[in-house]
């Protein structure tokens, strides 16, 4: 009888994995044999090479962008799904009542209803939107002809066909997560009405113009704290990853030790499984790129050819406006129904008045009779995101790619350029405008008081930009850029931290080579820090310090602002970077009022600013009678609080505090709270190296806790040298493929973790040797 039992269950565990090899065979992509599709005129041969880029060659530009929406999807569709459901607010059909709030926010914001009224004045018989149809025809192919992702059945939802719309609705997201303004002056507001200019004058509110800017070279109250912990909580609970910031340089022919531009880029974007770019190549007799696209869009932001390349960082420029509205202002008005999973559909009226749409209306938090309106440039002025992206990618000059460039409305974005012909160029391309009154955009403005929103916009030849300049090198890291009109641009700008690592490494040398390029991109030594350490240690007592206190500052006052895994001083100075916030800030903002400062790019300008300055009004603590806290004060208890937690935390050793125990990075699925799914689908834990604002920027929340998770850094690490364009290198985070099934699911992660690279290969005779092709043949 025992026998029988073993064998029955033998038996049973073959046929179970017989099965889950045959579920896993039908589902995973197609990279090779033949297959066909409507609406090709000839054949296409795509070609993936060893880690899943398809190399399409077709006769013509129809067919090509059909290829790519077919491969696009096939390994992409869930990732899909989920970016053109959150601008529509439609996440609600798919998760539940947890994404309520998400859906109400953007349906009220009006990204879907700005769509609509840009696709009403496309011109359809022009070469961007022909292309985009065909891109959309085999996206939707492969719904009709390929196999259903594994997250679409465990959801329970069918696939549904894309349109145009939601390709703008892509756009909207995009413009969305790059802004700042949310976070920022809904919080300023309530911190004026709480504590005065006095408290406001003291932070890093206005950029110091003594700190590493962008130069130009043309040749030619309560309810605004409610605002902000509630649009910030959307924005980290959102399942489509946000964008934070990045970097870029493009060195000129005479800097570079082969005498021809070097391209370097990284955009940095929330971590997420499947990653954000996807990489193709294409081929025709008129056109080649090899480009880098967002979900569900045709046209790359990021890409190169022989000829050019080009890339992008975050402008960080001020495109929204919070207006607190006359009780007399009257309103249209719309109903918008959320369909809810397992619940009652879901209600809300949204008003928008002169000023865009009523806040209100959309997020509960808001605690007052007064009207706050969100006026956005993305909704307020018709957007030529698709036919900029479509220029820039198929520019023949840099007359061209500039002419694409100008046609950015928002989001607002530095375009990085540089080409064979040993031109390099920067432009900030946004719709940017002054304002004809004394009005402060950084704070809720009064609705009533006309100046306050009469603009001037400006032609784009005033905006930000060096072409060519004499320095022979162009860069951004989303620092503020130099004065436009006599006067810096206002907006959300990062810290000096990146550009002037930047700056410091780019100066001083004339020979650079690839393999340097390769060195700093993932450089992790702060540029600032080592300057603040002396500061600190100077400043705080010593009297009666422990042998590990004593020890920890010979280990700073030896550090030189590296974050290396092996490195004990990271751990030291973060832990001290968070006592010395927290001790500063937190009795003046509160738990909550903490949060949102830490949400904002103040908080990360502030830090130089506050270690800096011996006097300021932050370094006393509120909360404490006839008592008057300094710096001193501050520095030593943060301190002896950090070394204290530290040893509670990794034990009395010093030497065990290496940074590697307190920092870690997991890209993860839409289906991580499911703990049964969580490891079949996310990609690490791993260990890695960096921090905040270095240039191999490892993004995290500083914490209490001591423990790091990353939750952004480099989207794509891309180096274009044009003497060798052949040979030019990029890696993602995890892999080409969001297809879980897929070989090139996760098959660049240790190489991204490593500072490795992997070709983009642009020789013909090296991708037909590719052991996957596949070949789309017209419907017979």
């Amino acid at each position: 009888m025992l026998k029988k039992i073993i064998k029955f269950l033998l038996v049973l565990i073959v046929l179970i994995l017989l099965g889950g090899w045959f579920f896993k065979q039908k589902n995973k992509p197609v990279y090779s044999g033949d297959l066909q599709l409507n609406n090709l005129e000839q054949k296409v041969n795509v070609y993936f090479d060893e880690f899943g880029v398809p190399h399409i060659y077709a006769n013509n530009q129809h067919d090509a962008y059909v290829a790519l929406g077919y491969v696009h999807a096939q390994d992409r569709l869930w990732q899909m799904e989920l970016v053109r459901r959150i601008a529509a607010g439609r996440l609600s059909e798919l998760f539940g009542e947890d994404m309520v709030d998400t859906d109400k926010f953007f349906r009220g914001i009006g990204i879907e209803r700005a769509s609509e009224k840009v696709i009403r004045k496309l011109d359809t018989s022009g070469q961007p939107y022909i292309l985009t149809n065909a891109y959309l025809d085999g996206v939707n192919q492969f719904i009709e002809k390929g196999s259903t992702p594994i997250e679409f059945r465990l959801i329970g939802i069918e696939k549904e066909k894309y349109t145009i719309k939601d390709i703008y609705n892509v756009f909207g997201y995009m413009s969305f997560g790059f802004a700042q303004a949310h976070k920022t002056d809904p919080f300023l507001t309530n911190l004026k009405n709480k504590f005065g200019d006095v408290y406001l004058n003291d932070l890093a509110i206005g950029i110091n113009p003594k700190t590493e800017i962008i130069k130009n070279s043309n040749r030619k109250q309560k309810v605004a704290s409610n605002i902000s912990g509630s649009v910030n909580k959307i924005m980290d609970n959102s399942i489509v990853p946000p964008f934070i910031g990045s970097n870029s340089w493009v060195v000129g022919a005479k800097k570079t030790k082969n005498k021809k531009v070097i391209f370097a880029n990284d955009p940095h974007i929330g971590f997420s499984q499947p990653a954000v770019w996807y990489q193709s190549h294409i081929v025709t007799p008129d056109f080649e790129i090899y480009g880098f696209n967002l979900a569900l869009t045709p046209f790359p932001l990021l890409g190169h050819n022989h000829e050019f390349a080009f890339g992008m960082t975050m402008f960080e420029n001020d495109d929204i406006d919070f207006y607190e509205e006359s009780d007399t202002q009257t309103f249209d008005i719309r109903k918008e129904i959320i369909i809810v999973k397992d619940a009652d559909d879901v209600v809300i009226e949204v008003k928008t008045g002169e000023h865009g749409p009523i806040m209100n209306d959309f997020i509960d938090a808001i605690e007052t009779d007064k009207n706050i309106a969100m006026d956005w440039i993305y909704t307020k002025l018709d957007n030529e995101m698709l036919e900029a992206s479509y220029e820039i990618s198929h520019a023949k000059s840099l007359s061209d790619f500039k002419k694409g460039a100008a046609k950015i409305i928002a989001p607002g974005l530095n375009l990085m350029y540089g080409d064979a012909k040993d031109n390099i160029a920067w432009f900030a391309s946004a719709k940017l405008y002054t304002r004809v009154g004394n009005a402060n955009p950084k704070f809720i403005l009064d609705g009533s008081i006309k100046e306050n929103d009469q603009l001037e916009y400006l032609d784009f030849s005033q905006n930000p930009q060096a072409i060519n300049p004499k320095w022979n090198y162009v860069y951004s890291a989303n620092n503020q850029p130099g004065k436009i009109e006599g006067r810096l641009y206002p907006g959300y700008y990062l810290s000096e931290d990146r550009a002037k690592r930047i700056v410091d490494l780019l100066e001083p040398k004339n020979d650079f080579t690839k393999k340097d390029m390769e060195v700093m991109i993932n450089d992790v030594q702060s540029s600032v820090i080592p300057d603040l350490i002396p500061i600190i240690i100077k400043d705080l007592s010593k009297v009666n310090l422990s042998d590990n206190e004593k020890k920890a500052i010979q280990i700073l006052e030896k550090w030189k602002g590296d974050f290396r895994e092996n490195e004990i001083a990271p751990t030291i100075y973060t832990k001290f970077l968070w006592m010395f916030i927290e001790n500063t800030f937190v009795d003046e903002l509160g738990t909550e009022g903490l949060d949102q400062f830490l949400a904002t790019h103040i908080y990360k300008r502030q830090i130089a600013k506050q270690i800096n300055s011996r006097k300021s009004v932050w370094w006393d603590d509120i909360t404490t009678k006839n008592i008057k806290e300094d710096r001193h004060e501050i520095f030593t208890k943060s301190f002896h609080e950090s070394i204290s937690t530290l040893e509670d935390q990794f034990g009395n050793d010093v030497e065990d505090w290496t940074w590697n125990k307190a920092i870690s990075v997991t890209h993860k699925h839409v289906f991580d709270k499911v703990g049964s799914l969580r490891s079949f689908f996310n990609v690490g834990p791993f260990v890695t190296d960096g921090t905040n604002e270095v240039l191999n920027n490892q993004g995290f929340k500083i914490n209490k806790s001591g423990l790091y998770e990353v939750g952004h850094g480099p989207s794509t690490r891309r180096i274009i040298d044009f003497s060798d364009v052949e040979n030019s290198i990029a890696i993602l985070p995890t892999g080409q493929s969001g297809n879980v099934f897929s070989k090139h699911y996760k098959d660049q992660a240790q190489k991204y973790l490593k500072g490795e690279f992997v070709k983009m290969l642009l020789n013909k005779e090296e991708i037909m040797k590719s052991e996957d092709k596949l070949v789309l043949e017209p419907l017979k």
